[in-house]
Parts: structure tokens; C-alpha cells; sequence
């Protein structure tokens, strides 16, 4: 397992150590579960579990602007 050396000021390092607090982890695990979430390349299982949850009944595009007005002319620049 690989390890990693980071400096953080002091505020930093206050606030990292009460966030992993909070979650009930240890410092390493949760600076390990930040850097997982910025590098997975997979949508989340509760994202994947929403697929084929919307009904049929979305509007279509010609639907959508046939409600738009007219659009007024642009100025010149």
C-alpha cells in the first residue's frame, strides 16, 4: 500500500481532521474516499439505480418550442 506525505496550514489540517470526524473515518481512510470520488470513472450505483425510473411522458423538442414567442432582432455590435 502506497503512502502519500501532504502539508497543510494548520486551519487545513484542523478542518480535514474534524470533517473525518464527522464521518466516523480515520484521516486516511477519508482522504482516500475524497480522492475515489474525484477519480472513479463509473456513474454511482444509486445514479445507475434511477435508469429507466422516468415515464415516456417528457415533452419533444418541437413540443418544447412551440410554447417560445417570436425572437426580436439583434443589435449590431
Amino acid at each position: 500500500m502506497g503512502q502519500v506525505t501532504i502539508y497543510l496550514d494548520n486551519e487545513l489540517e484542523n478542518k480535514m481532521r474534524s470533517a473525518a470526524r464527522a464521518g466516523h473515518l480515520s484521516v486516511s481512510k477519508w482522504i482516500a474516499y475524497l480522492i475515489r470520488q474525484k477519480v472513479r470513472t463509473e456513474w454511482p450505483l444509486d445514479v445507475v439505480a434511477l435508469a429507466g425510473c422516468w415515464k415516456d411522458d417528457f415533452l419533444t423538442l418541437e413540443e418544447i418550442r412551440s410554447t417560445e414567442a417570436v425572437d426580436l432582432p439583434r443589435e449590431e455590435m
